[in-house]
C-alpha cells in the first residue's frame, strides 16, 4: 500500500501551508466531491499526519484562522469532528470495550458460518457488482485513503444493502487506512448504523453517488430502507474524561513515543535520558514513527535511544516514563499492562483539556462554543478577520 500523504512532521506542515489558500470558500465549495484515486485536490490531506499529531489540530486551527477567519468554518467544523468523536469516547469508556468484544463475537462468527464469510469476502476482495463499493474498496487498497464523503458511502451500502456487521466493517478501514482513528472511524460507523444518535442513520443515495463522483460510479441495487442493527450495550451517560498522571518535571526521564503523539519534542519536557517506542501496526505507522525517531534523537542528543518498547527495556531506563496522553484505542489497551510496572506519564495537550469536556452531547454542542474555543487560541485572530 502506498499512501500520497505526509507522513512526517516536515511534509505536513509544508502541506499545510500549500492547501492554506483554498481553506476557505474554496474547500466550503467543493469539499465532497470524490473526484477519485489522484483526485483528491480540493481536501488538505492532512488527515494522517493529524492522526498522529505529527502535526496538531490547535497548528491548523492558528494557521487557518489566521488566513481567513471564520470564513473557513466548514474546514474548520472539519477539524473539530475529529476532537468531537475523541472526546465524546473518552467520556465513554464502554462504547470502546463494547466494540472489541462484539468485533470478536463476529469474527469468531465469520469461522462457523458460510454464508457470512462468503458475503465478507466479496466485499473485502471488491466482488459485490456495485461499481461504487467495489471502487472505492480497491481504492483503499491501494492508497489507504477514501475522501470522507466516500467513506460514509462505503459503510452505508456495507451495513446496508450488504448486511454485513458494522464491526467487521469499523475493523477493515482502521487497519487500511493511513489516517485511521480508533475513536473517528469507530464512531463514524456507529454514526452510520444509526446507533450513535438513535434512529438517525446514513442511507447512500445512487443518485447522488453519480452526482458527486462525476458520474464515475453508477450504483445499482442499493437498499432503500434501513435495518438497524441492534447495539450489544446501551450507550452509557458520559463520565470526565481519564485525567493522566502528570510527568515530575525534574525527574529523569524515558520519552516513549507512540502514534498517539508524534511531536512530543515541542513541548517543554523533563529531563529525557533515554528514548523508545511503541511499534505501530501498519506502514503508514512505522514511516511516522521513524520521523518521530529522528527528531527526538536531535532534540535530546544525549539520550540513550532503546529501541522498542520491551520488559528488558525497562530494566535499562529511568523510572518515570513519559508518553502522549493516550486516548482510547488500541495504543491504550498496550499501555494499559505497562502501568502496573511502571510510572507511565502522559502529557494532555492543552486542546483536549478545553474541548473534551465539551464533547458530551451532540457535535453541534461543541460547535457552538467554536468562537470561544479560538478566542482562547488567540484572542486577537478573530478580531482581525471578523
Amino acid at each position: 500500500m502506498m499512501t500520497p500523504f505526509p507522513l512526517t512532521r516536515a511534509t505536513a506542515l509544508a502541506r499545510l501551508e500549500a492547501f492554506l489558500p483554498d481553506a476557505g470558500a474554496a474547500y466550503a465549495r467543493l469539499r465532497n466531491h470524490d473526484r477519485g484515486l489522484g483526485g483528491h485536490v480540493h481536501v488538505s490531506g492532512l488527515s494522517a499526519a493529524l492522526r498522529r499529531r505529527l502535526i496538531s489540530e490547535e497548528e491548523v486551527t492558528r494557521a487557518v484562522l489566521d488566513r481567513h477567519g471564520m470564513k473557513a468554518e466548514k474546514f474548520l467544523s472539519e477539524v473539530l469532528w475529529r476532537t468531537y468523536w475523541k472526546g465524546w469516547l473518552e467520556a465513554r469508556p464502554a462504547v470502546w470495550a463494547g466494540y472489541r468484544a462484539s468485533l470478536a463475537h463476529w469474527q469468531e462468527r465469520l469461522t462457523q458460518d458460510r454464508t457470512l464469510a462468503r458475503r465478507h469476502a466479496e466485499a473485502v476482495e471488491a466482488r459485490t457488482g456495485i461499481d461504487a463499493f467495489d471502487g472505492w474498496m480497491t481504492e483503499l487498497e491501494e492508497t489507504g485513503y477514501l475522501h470522507n464523503w466516500a467513506r460514509m458511502q462505503f459503510a452505508s451500502i456495507w451495513i446496508f444493502t450488504l448486511g454485513l456487521p458494522w464491526e467487521l466493517g469499523a475493523d477493515l478501514t482502521l487497519g487500511r487506512f493511513a489516517d485511521g482513528d480508533p475513536a473517528s472511524n469507530t464512531l463514524s460507523w456507529r454514526w452510520v448504523a444509526g446507533l450513535h444518535t438513535p434512529g438517525k442513520f446514513y442511507l447512500a443515495d445512487a443518485v447522488r453517488i453519480q452526482d458527486m463522483t462525476g458520474g464515475r460510479f453508477r450504483p445499482k441495487g442499493l437498499a432503500t430502507k434501513a435495518t438497524l442493527p441492534r447495539d450489544g450495550f446501551m450507550t452509557p451517560d458520559p463520565q470526565a474524561p481519564r485525567s493522566p498522571l502528570r510527568p515530575d518535571p525534574k525527574a529523569p526521564s524515558l520519552l516513549l513515543l507512540t502514534v498517539e503523539d508524534l511531536s512530543l519534542e515541542t513541548f517543554p519536557l523533563p529531563p529525557i535520558t533515554a528514548i523508545a517506542h511503541l511499534p505501530g501496526e501498519t506502514e503508514a505507522d512505522r514511516i511516522a514513527l521513524d520521523d518521530a525517531l529522528t527528531r527526538a534523537r536531535q532534540a535530546f542528543p544525549l539520550a540513550q535511544v532503546l529501541g522498542p518498547l520491551t520488559r528488558a527495556t525497562l530494566k535499562d531506563a529511568p523510572a518515570q516514563i513519559v508518553t502522549g496522553f493516550a486516548p482510547l484505542g488500541p495504543t491504550a489497551d498496550r499501555l494499559e499492562p505497562l502501568r502496573a510496572e511502571a510510572q507511565v506519564t502522559e502529557v494532555l495537550r492543552d486542546w483536549d483539556a478545553r474541548t473534551w469536556p465539551l464533547c458530551r452531547k451532540g457535535f453541534f454542542a461543541l460547535k457552538e462554543k467554536m468562537p470561544a474555543l479560538f478566542k482562547a487560541l488567540e484572542p486577537d485572530l478573530l478580531a482581525h478577520h471578523g
